[in-house]
């Protein structure tokens, strides 16, 4: 019996909302998996890409991933990774350097036996290449085969890769597929082969409400059992969804902020229904004063004519955001701004992020995404690119997909087995595939600027 943690996403270094407390949570939701698999004496901790949220971590979050990994080499407990799209580097990888300080390895196509399951190893692929994948593995002898791998796999939510295809042409029978990208957990099976997300360690994106974890997969009985266990919050989140009826406004909201315990959380406030328009500062500037490490106010309605907005500085991204409302961009003009303003895309990766929705809107020949709509006001200027971004800065859905609003519940407990194909969960994917040669590798962290000859020093 062979018995793993499956984790993925953790997306280390993701300074969310622009805020350093937010990028420590990331930190410390990786270093409890750690301590969940020290304390269970797992047989191997399995990494499923995006391990960084950037290609150019900083040093504090090296530090803390070399201490994290020393800690399970020290317990005998070997971390085995591929790499994702968010962390993927035109020379050497930073699993490459783990690897050769003992604390990592990273797979490929050789089986690394782990008991009695050889395990294999796919890196993240952008799609204009996965037409030349041979899915050529070596031959094992170990009684289970488990493949580790990074994207958007059939038949999940927003996949662009063909599942069957891969197990059909592979030359190794694989009893899973061990994968990360997809934020939030599911399982599903394929020609007799379980595939599943692990989903996130954190919240990097408010839609992804449920509890965050990661899966235990065991060998036994000629079998793959697959649980859920659920890991506890690094930091509150709070979700106040308010419908306002008509004549309501932003007293209503306010009055539901004030229902909240907003103390040390990231309050998200979203707004619907015939109510007036609101502004985002007043609620923000009570959630802050009742103790909110951050707060964000998303009001998507459509409204026939123009309100005055009262934008204060509190949020100067909602000021621009307010600004662009009243352009008529086209459906292309809006993808692109999102990828370039919004901090859903790390910043190293934006310029292939661009360049894959421009092309893909070409090839689909969908020419009628380039026309733009009438302005609210004929005297705006045409000179601002924007559009209203999604409510929260998430790594992992850089498309004009829509992610659903919420995701299916996470088990807590690691006690359910969830390897049936009817507990499957939707997948809000990862959407932004850069590909592998980017011309610029800018470090997308505020605090984020140590170099890579830093951590040389540093080792």
């Amino acid at each position: 019996m062979t018995r793993v943690i499956h984790t993925a996403d953790t997306h280390l270094g993701y300074r969310q909302y622009h805020s350093p407390e937010r990028q420590r949570d990331f930190l410390r939701a990786f270093e409890r998996v750690v301590a969940d698999a020290v304390e269970d004496d797992v047989d191997a901790v399995v990494h499923a890409g995006d391990l960084f949220h950037d290609r150019r971590p900083g040093l504090r979050d090296l530090q803390g991933t070399v201490a994290a990994l020393r800690e399970l080499a020290d317990a005998g407990i070997p971390f085995l990774a591929v790499v994702g799209n968010h962390e993927g580097k035109r020379d050497g990888q930073w699993l490459d350097l783990f690897e050769d300080l003992g604390l990592a390895t990273r797979l490929d196509a050789e089986p690394h036996v782990i008991g009695d399951t050889a395990f294999y190893g796919l890196d993240f692929v952008p799609r204009s290449r996965r037409e030349d994948l041979d899915y050529e593995f070596a031959e094992h002898d170990a009684d289970y085969a488990m493949l580790v791998s990074h994207g958007l796999f059939e038949p999940f939510a927003h996949a662009d890769w063909d599942t069957e295809r891969l197990l059909t042409e592979s030359s190794v029978d694989f009893d899973a597929l061990l994968l990360g990208d997809n934020h939030a957990p599911g399982v599903e099976e394929v020609d007799g082969t379980w595939v599943t997300y692990c989903g996130s360690t954190e919240r990097a994106s408010a839609t992804e409400r449920d509890d965050r974890g990661y899966n235990i997969v065991a060998t036994e009985e000629e079998t793959v059992a697959i649980s859920r266990r659920g890991i506890p919050d690094t930091r509150p989140f709070r979700f106040v969804d308010v419908e306002l009826k008509e004549g309501e406004g932003v007293e209503r909201v306010r009055e539901a902020v004030r229902e909240h315990d907003c103390e040390d959380a990231v309050v998200v406030v979203t707004v619907t229904g015939d109510g007036e328009p609101v502004s985002p500062a007043p609620v923000e500037e009570l959630a802050i004063d009742r103790g909110a490490l951050v707060a964000r106010v998303n009001d998507r309605r459509e409204f026939d004519e123009e309100q005055e907005v009262d934008v204060t500085f509190a949020d100067p991204d909602e000021a621009v955001r307010e600004r662009v409302r009243e352009l008529g961009l086209s459906q292309a003009a809006r993808d692109v701004d999102e990828a370039v303003r919004a901090s859903k895309v790390a910043d190293s990766n934006v310029r292939d992020s661009v360049k894959e929705r421009v092309e893909s809107i070409v090839d689909d020949g969908d020419l009628d995404a380039f026309e733009g709509a009438e302005p609210a006001d004929e005297d705006v200027s045409d000179d601002v690119a924007g559009d209203d971004p999604a409510e929260d800065e998430s790594p992992d859905e850089a498309s004009g997909d829509e992610p659903p609003e919420s995701e299916p519940a996470s088990t807590d407990g690691g006690d359910t087995v969830v390897a049936e194909p009817d507990e499957t969960t939707e997948s809000d994917g990862t959407l932004d595939e850069p590909e592998d040669d980017p011309a610029g590798d800018a470090d997308g962290q505020a605090g984020g600027t140590d170099s890579q000859s830093s951590m040389e020093e540093f080792l």
